[in-house]
């Protein structure tokens, strides 16, 4: 397999590949940047297909390199049209067998309207054939902020039921870290939606729920140590100084010694105990 997914073949130019006929393209991944550096262009893109509120666009593209790209020298930019919608990861620009001529690729791109625009996600695939494409019509995929805080709230609940569903060992572990009905790992997206809505009180409860979870499931190593920075926070907004110097030590003194000196936990108490 090559570096984007496809079977090797002899070397031959992309242009010998094009009189020859379509191949199937190669495993479609995930463009970075869309975001960033594509987002004029994407926004214009999709206006030109008229689809200014959004919607799926499949189109054909090249794979640039661009070494003279100040932040890395492998960076491969996405182009559509003549213009860049975003680049290949990093860790697979890196591994591209060409670094010197552009090559041809498929592109999907998906948008959605927001408050603040269109926001986009986009696949691409090396070949000119048809791709494998991970979405469809049936099964968009996530793009909006509140989207992708589902999606990721689902992933987590979809493993732990796995999990469970297996039995054995793995399914003990999981019960030592659950909070009620659901495991710790399950109440990060309830705990930033209580923040955002500045119910404090509320987020406080599920954070120390989460922090006994996460002590019981340590297993000998440190807890999971984010419910307790949120808990930190959040004693900061109320004011409550003792309580957050309180729920620091307290993550501390679950932590093996060795793990305690350079931790966010062991900083965040420094700065209260010794401020400048």
């Amino acid at each position: 397999m090559d570096w984007f997914g496809r079977r090797r073949r002899s070397t031959t130019s992309v242009a010998a590949q094009k009189v020859r006929g379509p191949e199937a393209a190669g495993q479609p991944v995930e463009m970075t940047g869309t975001t960033i550096f594509g987002a004029e262009n994407l926004t214009s893109l999709f206006s030109a297909h008229g689809l200014s509120d959004g919607g799926v666009l499949e189109l054909d593209g090249q794979l640039v390199p661009e070494p003279d790209n100040p932040a890395d020298s492998n960076a491969l930019a996405v182009h559509v049209q003549g213009v860049r919608v975003g680049y290949v990861p990093g860790y697979l620009a890196a591994r591209a067998p060409h670094k010197d001529q552009a090559l041809e690729c498929q592109v999907q791109l998906w948008a959605a309207a927001t408050p603040r625009g269109l926001r986009v996600r986009g696949w691409t695939a090396v070949g000119t054939g048809p791709a494998d494409w991970p979405h469809n019509q049936d099964i968009p995929p996530a793009i909006t902020t509140q989207e992708l805080r589902a999606e990721q709230a689902a992933a987590t609940s979809r493993m732990i039921d796995a999990a469970l569903a297996d039995g054995g060992q793995r399914a003990a572990e999981i019960k030592q870290g659950m909070v009620g009905q659901h495991h710790y790992l399950e109440t990060v997206e309830p705990i930033k939606q209580l923040k955002r809505e500045g119910r404090l009180e509320a987020a406080l409860v599920l954070c120390y729920g989460a922090i006994a979870a996460a002590e019981r499931d340590r297993d000998g190593r440190e807890p999971a140590p984010w419910y307790t920075e949120q808990a930190a926070i959040i004693h900061r907004k109320l004011g409550q100084r003792a309580e957050e110097e309180a729920v620091l030590r307290r993550w501390l003194d679950s932590c093996p010694p060795e793990r305690r000196s350079g931790s966010r936990i062991q900083q965040r108490l420094d700065k209260i105990t010794h401020p400048k």
